[in-house]
């Protein structure tokens, strides 16, 4: 009998998550906002190592493989990936696409143009989010439908993949960490370098995550979105939307965890905004330009950015301008990243500026519902150590 019972139990469990919908994301920070709206229901999936540079990435096969068997893809847009774009084309043809740059209501910055920001008029930079209205359909359910803008960042920029390993991403070269038994499988490599027998089934898929790694354009929208928490407020409801259309079921509850989440999150920005109010004169450097929606969100105006991308070294000139802004306007603080050498800072400073670390993408934090929390948390202490 007792066998019985835990066999009508496991049945039952099984039958009531057969329905969850299988959910992948591209940066840590989505899949923690993704995470808070499915709650116990189930766990999506990080589509890239934490840690390497978005803009460019060479998806393993088991993400590939979390990909393939995705219903749904959460992602930032190809403003962030552009390399996914074709990736969800190829290999995810069927999954639901919500590309949340282009979702509704989504508070959206063109990027800043020149290496000191104090010129700028900020609300010159807010797009209409109508104007991106006719892209969302786009990037919603019929990845067909995006043929016509895949030559920018589709397959055709395979081949050039390795060409572009050097140019400054800083994951390349830890590529073969992740493939096992490297030493004891070489001749079964590709030229990828994935291990032919190492993931059955999906080999001729794994080419599918290869992409050059150039960044993205710097003449439209930031996409640097989730950095202010109103946006990712305005996210959980279109999670929860996704996810109940895919799980009819548990709508109630996708929609009841968004609505908290909602309300923690407009909780987080009030006291993120408080803790940094003293601090809104201040003058401060950041490494690339990626900060401009959190500025939004607690009163903050960065001064200037050493490199707009994260992807592009800046020229000598730009690094001339900044180095004149530090020596004639006090500026009282540069900020370095976590996956980058801080020997471009220390060039710039000449170490008589105070230095720290800010990180956007959440490097090293355990991924899970709470790292929103905390990689904003994180981002606003380091600010505030640095300036006070």
């Amino acid at each position: 009998m007792k066998l019985r019972a835990l066999s009508a139990l496991l049945l039952t469990t099984t039958a009531a998550n057969a329905d969850v919908p299988n959910v992948v994301t591209d940066i840590p920070a989505v899949h923690s906002l993704v995470s808070q709206v499915m709650g116990d229901l189930g766990t999506p999936e990080l589509l890239m190592k934490q840690g390497a540079s978005p803009h460019g990435y060479s998806m393993r096969p088991s993400e590939a493989r979390a990909l393939q068997n995705s219903d749904l893809v959460v992602w930032i847009g190809e403003d962030l990936t552009p390399w996914l774009e074709s990736s969800i084309e190829n290999l995810a043809p069927e999954a639901e696409s919500l590309e949340l740059l282009h979702a509704h209501g989504t508070e959206v910055l063109n990027f800043r143009e020149t290496p000191i920001f104090a010129g700028d008029d900020h609300d010159e930079h807010h797009d209409d989010h109508d104007d991106h209205d006719d892209h969302k359909d786009e990037h919603h359910d019929d990845h067909d439908d995006h043929d016509d803008h895949k030559d920018e960042h589709g397959d055709e920029h395979h081949d050039d993949h390795e060409e572009h390993a050097d140019e400054g991403h800083g994951h390349d070269d830890h590529e073969d960490e992740h493939h096992d038994d490297h030493d004891d499988h070489d001749d079964h490599k590709d030229e990828h370098g994935h291990d032919d027998h190492d993931e059955e089934g999906h080999d001729e898929h794994a080419e599918e995550g290869h992409h050059d790694h150039h960044g993205h354009d710097h003449d439209g929208a930031d996409p640097h979105a989730w950095l202010n928490p109103h946006n990712a407020a305005t996210w959980v409801g279109e999670i929860a939307e996704h996810l109940a259309e895919l799980d009819p079921e548990n709508a109630a509850t996708y929609e009841a965890n968004a609505a908290a989440a909602a309300e923690e999150l407009e909780a987080l920005e009030g006291a993120l905004a408080a803790q940094l109010a003293p601090y809104s004169g201040a003058k401060f450097i950041v490494f690339h330009d990626a900060y401009q929606y959190f500025e939004d969100a607690t009163g903050l105006k960065a001064t200037g950015a050493l490199q707009v991308s994260d992807a592009t070294p800046p020229s000598a000139a730009r690094l001339a301008e900044i180095q004149a802004e530090i020596q004639e306007h006090s500026i009282t603080c540069v900020f370095s990243e976590p996956q980058f050498s801080d020997a471009l800072v220390k060039s710039v400073t000449n170490g008589q500026v105070s230095s720290t670390s800010l990180d956007p993408l959440g490097v090293g934090l355990d991924l899970g519902a709470g790292l929103y929390t905390v990689l904003l948390q994180n981002i606003a202490d380091s600010i505030e150590g640095c300036i006070k």
